[in-house]
């Protein structure tokens, strides 16, 4: 069994944009939570400036059925015209 795997995404929305990117990103972590693997999926930080999703999934293979997922699609689509720049993701 591999080890839990710790992530964090950082958002930069567009000037004006941070209700629609909050928005969005509540609303994939209400499905994103009952996937299989996850332990933690919720936001640390959501300034104007940036929000921060922090992520804990039990294995890599949890992970990469997430990133394969539906919820993931959705928020990607949710926030093509959004942000100010590729979300940043980060293994801690």
């Amino acid at each position: 069994m591999s080890a839990p795997i710790d992530l964090q995404a950082t958002f930069i929305p567009n000037e004006g944009e941070f209700f629609r990117v909050k928005l969005a990103l509540e609303i994939a972590i209400d499905e994103v939570v009952n996937e299989p693997g996850c332990i933690r999926y919720e936001l640390t930080e959501a300034t104007e400036e940036r929000l921060v999703l922090a992520e804990l999934w039990a294995s890599q293979e949890d992970l990469d059925k997430h990133a394969k997922g539906t919820a993931l699609q959705d928020l990607n689509e949710s926030l093509s015209a959004l942000l100010a720049e590729p979300v940043k993701i980060e293994k801690l």
